[in-house]
């Protein structure tokens, strides 16, 4: 069986990266609540890969959705996105993203349409229990997605197992979006 996916500056670490494309995964998790935000990029055609100070550089373009999930008590549920503060922000507006409720009441959001990095991206070193992963573009990319994001926010955000299923197909459906590939 091949590898799916690997700790992405372990991948880089270990020259592993495909410079023709696949996917990254990275997490961001509140320390004291259910709160999570997740980016997920695709990218393709590397032309250079650096290591700097706040992660890795990729000098290519990418696709990138974004997936925030909300606990039930999430005391600025009010606030838009893209102005809340930066630990718990992404770039977008209510009306720019799907959004999920599950039966507990947590929200799942992910961005409506990808948006477009042109000509590099950056891609911030994981601290803490946060995490950036590498997942290869094999012919199975999208289940295998779909069966972490399932896990991750089930065991990770509280949803219960149904509804993360079916907030994960939120998120695939945002991925088959991208027109990287």
């Amino acid at each position: 069986m091949s590898t799916k996916a690997l700790d992405l500056f372990q991948a880089y670490a270990e020259d592993k990266l495909p410079r023709d494309g696949g996917y990254i995964v990275s997490s961001f998790f509140d320390r004291n609540s259910a709160y999570s935000k997740y980016e997920v990029v695709a990218y393709s055609g590397v032309k250079n890969i650096y290591l700097t100070e706040e992660g890795l550089t990729f000098q290519t373009d990418g696709n990138k959705i974004f997936v925030l999930v909300e606990p039930m008590n999430y005391p600025e549920k009010h606030v838009e996105p893209y102005v809340r503060k930066s630990a718990y922000q992404i770039p977008h507006r209510f009306n720019e993203l799907e959004i999920f409720t599950a039966k507990n009441q947590t929200k799942v959001m992910v961005s409506k349409a990808p948006t477009m990095t042109y000509s590099s991206f950056t891609i911030l070193k994981p601290t803490g229990i946060n995490f950036s992963l590498l997942i290869f573009n094999t012919p199975d990319v999208l289940t295998t997605m779909e069966y972490f994001f399932t896990e991750t926010i089930n065991k990770e955000a509280g949803v219960p197992k149904s509804d993360a299923k079916k907030a994960s197909a939120y998120i695939i459906e945002g991925i088959e979006k991208f027109s990287i590939f």
